[in-house]
């Protein structure tokens, strides 16, 4: 059984040595970090090569730019049996991949908690479940995704109904988290597995704009129930 921990960077030098070492030392040998760069113009890529590691894997995204397409790429180059969805930014606390890796008996997904902190890893003294009202389902995470991308892993025979994306989805996780809820089986681990940095730029839907329109998110929500519902019945 192999790892594949799926990262989209883009301008992420001002944290991923730290992202990737937490990463590096849960791993084995047939484990992978795969990287897909959307043009990234710092320092990120001399940062990744400078690692000299064959685990680490870096693909350029050729498709639409933006961070969907950015983990879509990344997802499709995963040729483990476990995926782990990660962003560039923020730091794994030891000891998670095991935690999750052993809920793995048992379930197709996972998702865990995350401790809040800024951008220098001080916690702000709340967890991410507490934050957002973390419940498993696929109405109440259609509704108001209260998932981080970043916290979930799941089985890689899901990917034949998770991929491609859809072309019109905002949210790379609440399109996952729709389609698994509906097809798999999971749950949610309410333990804080990763440090999970708040400074603005984070790609998770977690940062989803209030300043939204109602009629604006009921037809978002709409376009996932559409088309989760149709993958579902089209992959079968």
């Amino acid at each position: 059984m192999s790892i594949s921990v799926c990262i989209a960077t883009y301008n992420g030098g001002a944290f991923i040595k730290d992202q990737i070492y937490s990463i590096l030392l849960q791993l084995s040998q047939n484990d992978e970090i795969i990287i897909s760069d959307d043009g990234s113009r710092d320092s990120t890529l001399n940062i990744l090569f400078s690692f000299n590691d064959s685990r680490i894997r870096i693909y350029k995204n050729d498709g639409k730019h933006g961070v969907v397409s950015n983990f879509e790429n990344a997802i499709k180059h995963a040729t483990g049996d476990y995926i782990f969805l990660c962003d560039q930014d923020d730091v794994w606390m030891p000891g998670k991949v095991k935690r999750v890796m052993e809920a793995f008996d048992n379930y197709d997904f996972v998702v865990h908690n995350a401790e809040m902190v800024d951008s220098n890893l001080i916690s702000q003294g709340i967890d991410f479940f507490t934050l957002r009202k973390t419940r498993y389902g696929y109405w109440q995470n259609l509704w108001k995704m209260r998932y981080l991308g970043c916290t979930m892993a799941f089985k890689s025979d899901t990917l034949k109904f998770i991929l491609p994306f859809p072309k019109n989805i905002l949210w790379h996780d609440m399109w996952a988290a729709a389609i698994l809820h509906l097809k798999f089986r999971g749950i949610l681990i309410d333990e804080s597995l990763m440090w999970y940095r708040r400074h603005g730029n984070n790609a998770s839907s977690s940062g989803e704009k209030s300043g939204w329109s109602w009629s604006f998110r009921i037809r978002y929500r709409w376009i996932i129930f559409y088309n989760s519902i149709f993958r579902i019945i089209k992959a079968k």
